[in-house]
């Protein structure tokens, strides 16, 4: 609603969506750091240290296990695209 504010404490993962398309919505934003950095999800999720559960991401996902092991066989850590 309008005048509403957010706090995302640092490192959650987040998004914003706006449900009414024919009413634009203006979000201002601001970090709290000169060089907040990024976390991409796909790291965050499939990357992560000590590693989820591949039964509780092919879960929450509604995914194959065998996709979620591959996915966390990827080389998330180099991934920067």
């Amino acid at each position: 609603r309008k005048g509403d504010v957010f706090v995302f404490p640092q490192g959650l993962i987040h998004f914003q969506f706006n449900p009414n398309p024919y009413k634009p919505a203006v979000a201002i934003a601001a970090l709290s750091s000169q060089n907040p950095g990024a976390i991409t999800i796909a790291n965050a999720v499939f990357g992560s240290n000590p590693m989820i559960s591949d039964d509780i991401l092919a879960k929450a996902f509604q995914v194959e296990k065998k996709t979620v092991d591959w996915l966390q066989a990827q080389f998330w850590a180099d991934n920067h695209n």
